[in-house]
């Protein structure tokens, strides 16, 4: 019988250990900075599993999973609205170690998949005052990063000093963050248990670059999509005709019309 409940106390220790932590976050945006009403909400996912964190918005683990289902059974039949509704505005991954510090930003531009490594330190001062957040106990602090000025609200009652996007480095994890312009904002409403962490499928390799690369490439791809379109590689051409790469590009040009306010100034 003592066999029996050490053996049991083991494997419930092993399933605690094996779980990992999310932590789920409310992301308010105003992409249109000629539009300051035009507010966009979506949720996005911290998961921590050991000394790794990856963040992602929640609709781009839906509609990989959609996909990933249909590639899996050969069936390409897929509601169009189902489709459309789950569009983000965070079509990106974030990866970090917190061994090495290092954070791996993932992104893809048409069909190619980028990844580049933050180069920029993110200094916070923190700030005296406290509030109640929720549940948790939280102090603030500010730092300015790629073009904003950024305060965030942390609580040394979660043992993890992370935050959604690239925001990291606080004793503690980051309830809060949001710009002094009031255009970004990432407020936590949920934290919980999971088995493992999200598992995006890769497909193709991944371009390696340095951040600045990536920026150039992304700015290119925003005041020329005709053109970038134009040279994508003959796979993409045979698949789309004409009239569909047209509705493409008018559409991506429109997109970029309305998201002329990027949460990195510079």
């Amino acid at each position: 019988m003592k066999k029996i409940t050490l053996l049991i106390l083991g494997l419930c220790a092993q399933i605690i250990f094996a779980q990992a932590n999310r932590f789920v976050y409310q992301v308010t945006m105003k992409p249109d900075s000629t539009d300051r009403n035009s507010t966009k909400t979506e949720l996005a996912n911290l998961d921590i599993s050991g000394g790794n964190s990856i963040f992602y918005p929640e609709n781009r683990l839906k509609r990989d999973s959609i996909m990933g289902r249909m590639r899996q059974t050969g069936s390409f039949n897929f509601d169009r609205n189902q489709m459309q509704n789950l569009r983000t505005n965070m079509d990106f991954i974030i990866e970090k170690d917190y061994k090495t510090g290092k954070k791996l930003y993932k992104a893809r531009i048409l069909g190619d998949q980028y990844a580049y490594e933050e180069d920029r330190p993110m200094n916070w001062e923190i700030l005296p005052e406290t509030v109640k957040i929720g549940e948790y106990k939280t102090q603030k602090a500010v730092a300015n990063f790629a073009g904003r000025t950024w305060y965030a609200w942390f609580t040394t009652e979660v043992p993890f000093q992370d935050g959604p996007y690239k925001f990291s480095g606080l004793p503690g994890l980051i309830v809060k963050v949001e710009d002094s312009k009031g255009d970004y904002s990432f407020d936590l409403k949920e934290a919980k248990k999971i088995n493992e962490v999200a598992n995006f499928e890769q497909r193709g390799s991944t371009i390696a670059v340095k951040r600045a690369a990536f920026e150039k490439q992304q700015e290119q791809f925003r005041k020329d999509p005709t053109a970038a379109m134009a040279s994508m590689g003959s796979q993409m051409r045979i698949q789309m005709n004409p009239n569909q790469r047209k509705q493409m590009e008018d559409r991506q040009k429109e997109e970029f019309k309305k998201n002329n306010n990027p949460i990195e100034l510079k």
